[in-house]
């Protein structure tokens, strides 16, 4: 048994082919699709990056890990006390080595666990390959370690390989000569001129005239090209758009260069492959653009695409967090899921081609950019500010995201 698990920094499932959208951003990741369970309501629990991929490999929400922030105690884990042994919870409990006790030869290329100064982040690998750069390198830099990994080890059974590609991540980075493969497109429907105008008015970072946080940079540059630091005009909303989009387009690009060696190796249709995400990325919801920094739909809802060796394709509608996955793997590989993890397996609706329900509703919660936690469940998502990160969002805020997906009518109210 063999694992690919890619993992796309800030990479939102609707801006995926596979998903429905409109622009050729996927090919390599929609023909997984195709093959495996595409989950249309996956969500991370807790966001973004480091509360997120900490959950994910605890398997555990961040209310109990201690990990719901980026800073200060906020961003680590809470000290286990007099009941920790010799090994802390994430060395003996965590995702990566339950695989290990499967039987896998586990691997990790990222530079995440430094970028965080999440050092438990690395628990219960074998391997791990940091690219350096601090989640500025482009796929580029990380195909130079994967795809020399695949080549050597491809072949060999019962491996786990966790590869961390971040080009939909801002600044955008993508070279100049992979050229502008969206410019004939048009923008998303909903941005419109006049939704664009009510964003110029926005307070706050990350907002149309301040992309770049408290400061104003001059647009593009030698550094980053493609990349606005603040939105004046529709052409500014243009480059932020096809650079997001882009950013996912050379991603998959490398998605499907790795794809190619297991092709070569003959053991690609015997691999089990997952795409996923720690969080998605405002582009415009709330007024916000580049940045995951809501507890939200587009900020928490993440792709994910299991391609299981053996099991039929199909689509699954039912509501699930990330620290479910890790019981699910562990299921699938035929053990049982550590007590003290929060997460509740859903390897019935991938044995079944996405058949089956999920949770009722789900918790989210964001605590870096923003105070907030939110509740999603049926067509609703209903979000409580605790800070509004300088945003004068209201205390209370509720929409309906099967007819407003990109959260614009405020029910709250009414």
């Amino acid at each position: 048994m063999r694992i690919l698990y890619i993992d796309i920094d800030s990479l939102r499932p609707d801006h995926l082919g596979c998903y429905g959208y409109p622009r050729d951003v996927s090919p390599n990741i929609d023909s997984i699709a195709s093959q495996g369970v595409r989950f249309d309501q996956y969500y991370t629990s807790d966001a973004p990056c480091l509360p997120s991929r900490t959950a994910f490999y605890s398997g555990r929400f961040g209310f109990q890990t201690g990990v719901v922030g980026h800073g200060g105690t906020a961003a680590s884990p809470r000290n286990e006390g007099p009941v920790r042994g010799f090994v802390d919870s994430f060395g003996s409990h965590g995702l990566a080595r339950q695989l290990q006790l499967s039987g896998f030869h586990t691997a990790l290329i990222s530079t995440f666990g430094q970028r965080h100064a999440a050092h438990w982040f690395y628990a219960g690998f074998n391997e791990i390959h940091n690219t350096g750069q601090g989640g500025m390198e482009s796929a580029h830099d990380v195909w130079d370690v994967a795809g020399p990994w695949l080549e050597r080890n491809g072949s060999s059974d019962d491996w786990f390989l966790h590869v961390n590609l971040w080009d939909p991540h801002t600044p955008y980075r993508v070279p100049q000569d992979f050229g502008d493969p969206f410019a004939a497109d048009p923008l998303p429907g909903w941005l419109t001129h006049s939704v664009f105008e009510k964003h110029q008015r926005a307070t706050g970072p990350h907002t149309a005239l301040d992309i770049g946080m408290y400061g104003e940079r001059p647009s593009g540059g030698p550094d980053w090209p493609r990349h606005p630091w603040s939105l004046r005009n529709f052409a500014d909303l243009r480059r932020l758009i096809d650079g997001y989009d882009t950013g996912v387009r050379y991603a998959d690009h490398f998605v499907g260069k790795l794809f190619g060696i297991l092709k070569e190796k003959r053991v690609f249709d015997d691999t089990a492959i997952i795409i996923s995400a720690d969080h998605g990325e405002n582009l415009g919801e709330l007024g916000i653009y580049a940045e995951h920094a809501t507890a939200d739909v587009p900020t928490c809802r993440v792709p994910l695409v299991v391609r299981w060796p053996g099991l039929a394709p199909g689509v699954g509608s039912g509501l699930h967090y990330n620290i479910d996955l890790a019981p699910t793997l562990v299921e699938l590989l035929g053990r049982s899921a550590p007590a003290l993890w929060d997460g509740v397996s859903f390897a019935d609706a991938i044995r079944s081609a996405g058949a089956g329900g999920g949770r009722d509703e789900l918790v989210l919660s964001q605590g870096a950019h923003v105070a907030q936690r939110s509740v999603r469940w049926g067509d609703w998502l209903y979000v409580r500010t605790y800070h509004d990160g300088f945003h004068l969002f209201p205390e209370e805020m509720l929409f309906n995201v099967l007819e407003d997906p990109h959260e614009q009518a405020d029910l709250a109210s009414t």
